[in-house]
């Protein structure tokens, strides 16, 4: 029998391993999701402890030398297990949002269920597709993988954080401390979801992203505008004036230099976006829109994965009460933000905006700027890593459908810090969908999802193994 034929009778098993365990991984599944680790309330301090420890418990169980590890926060859990030349790293969360409002809910947040919707079954329960549903896919992958051949496909360590949905404080701290034991070969990442309900998706892209907010002011106070009006400067006319300023009519940014560290897209990842025939018309129609904004010549998707960004995010100042007071006020106030791609830095491009402002200002005014600068830069992976063609083909294999390296418009922080602490590459795989209503009421996390995210995950470990 020749080696790949080896692999494939392996895999095989384990693929029919975990069909058979089905129930049994859901039960697993529903236990973790009763406990309420809320990590932004200190009340639920000790829930997110008894999931870190359930999840070391769980590891330990399958070989892994595994401990919820203190932080100043909430635990880490890291488990190190298998051998063999390759090292990957798997990174999950197993904090969870609030349920505010809870009126909205249909039932318990922390009562999983399965429930019958006019898509399929569903497992209903806060954490379900963000992200406990979503790390237990791999962990139950390994499990089979034990079960069928006595041993893990690779040396695997596993890296579960408790503070994701409450900004992740401990976590660099952590990192640096412990580089030399989450270094690997690759990370995989599983808090992303599918291109579309049927396509699985690798991200290989995440934009960036920097901030600022500023107040323009005029006078020393405000003015009447009978008395003044038409001699004083408006702070809110310099203001939206200075904003409007930021495009130019074929939507480009006007800051100086804001392109310059902008790499253009590479022409293979071009041909597998436009494969995808992004609809931008539903996509703006879902939301009440219908006309594509942003740069002329630029095709929908690059505008949100692939090119940055300018946005006023607020916007305020004189009387905004009820009825009218006429005055001309003596601030007003913007909040501005920038979506980074390529090697964009925060460190040039707040400072390029501010200076392109104040350059604009009028006599009589001047700019207080609230913030330092800070932000974080885009995530960039590297296709040419034949980890990442492996990793599509054997999520091509296992759904049926070309796999996809697609973008994101959002940030995934830890990306950046697996490259930026620890010097290696991430590869971002999930399993959620678009109405699986994270962060919201009646989070739900499609049981096919669950089901063929655990087959595709042993599928991606026996090619990266």
């Amino acid at each position: 029998m020749t080696a790949s034929a080896d692999q494939s009778t392996g895999l095989d098993a384990v693929l029919s391993r975990i069909d058979a365990d089905l129930p049994q991984a859901l039960d697993r599944l529903m236990e973790l999701l009763r406990i309420p680790s809320i990590s932004t309330d200190p009340a639920y301090a000790a829930d997110c402890a008894r999931a870190a420890e359930w999840l070391a418990a769980d590891l330990r169980g399958l070989g892994f030398d595994a401990a919820s590890r203190p932080t100043p926060g909430h635990p880490m859990v890291v488990g190190h297990g298998g051998a063999g030349d390759k090292h990957l790293l798997f990174y999950g969360h197993y904090d969870v949002q609030p349920v505010d409002p809870l009126s909205l809910w249909h039932r318990d947040p922390f009562d999983p269920a399965i429930e019958e919707t006019p898509k399929g079954r569903v497992i209903r329960a806060r954490g379900s597709a963000d992200d406990k549903g979503q790390l237990m896919t791999f962990i139950e992958a390994c499990r089979a993988w034990k079960a069928v051949h006595g041993t893990l496909p690779a040396r695997l360590t596993i890296f579960l954080e408790g503070e994701e949905e409450s900004g992740s404080p401990s976590l660099i701290p952590f990192m640096r401390e412990n580089a030399a034991e989450l270094t690997s070969d690759i990370a995989l990442i599983c808090d992303t979801g599918m291109y579309e309900d049927d396509i699985p998706a690798i991200t290989t892209m995440l934009r960036g992203l920097c901030k600022t907010e500023f107040t323009l002011r005029a006078a020393d106070r405000d003015l009447h505008s009978g008395s003044y009006g038409g001699l004083a400067r408006n702070p809110i006319h310099v203001l939206t004036r200075i904003l409007a300023n930021l495009h130019d009519d074929h939507g480009r940014v006007q800051v100086p230099g804001f392109y310059d560290d902008v790499a253009e897209l590479p022409d293979e990842l071009r041909a597998q976006w436009q494969a995808l025939a992004f609809d931008h018309a539903k996509f703006l129609g879902d939301v009440g829109l219908s006309v594509p904004a942003g740069e002329d010549d630029r095709t929908p998707l690059e505008k949100i994965w692939s090119r940055p960004t300018a946005e006023v995010n607020g916007i305020w100042g004189g009387y905004t009460g009820a009825g009218f007071k006429t005055v001309l006020p003596s601030e007003a106030n913007a909040k501005v933000s920038f979506r980074l791609v390529s090697a964009q830095d925060p460190e040039k491009i707040i400072p390029a905006f501010r200076a392109w402002a104040e350059a604009q200002l009028p006599p009589d005014c001047e700019i207080i700027w609230h913030d330092a600068v800070e932000g974080s830069p885009a995530s960039v992976m590297s296709i040419a890593n034949p980890a990442f063609e492996a990793a599509r083909q054997a999520l091509t294999d296992e759904w049926g459908r070309p796999a996809a390296f697609v973008g994101a418009g959002g940030s995934i922080p830890i990306a950046g810090y697996f490259k930026s602490v620890l010097g290696m590459d991430a590869m971002l795989i999930g399993f959620g969908r678009d109405d699986d209503q994270i962060h919201s009421p009646n989070e739900k996390y499609d049981l096919e999802s669950f089901h063929k995210g655990i087959r595709s995950w042993a599928r991606v470990l026996a090619r990266l193994a």
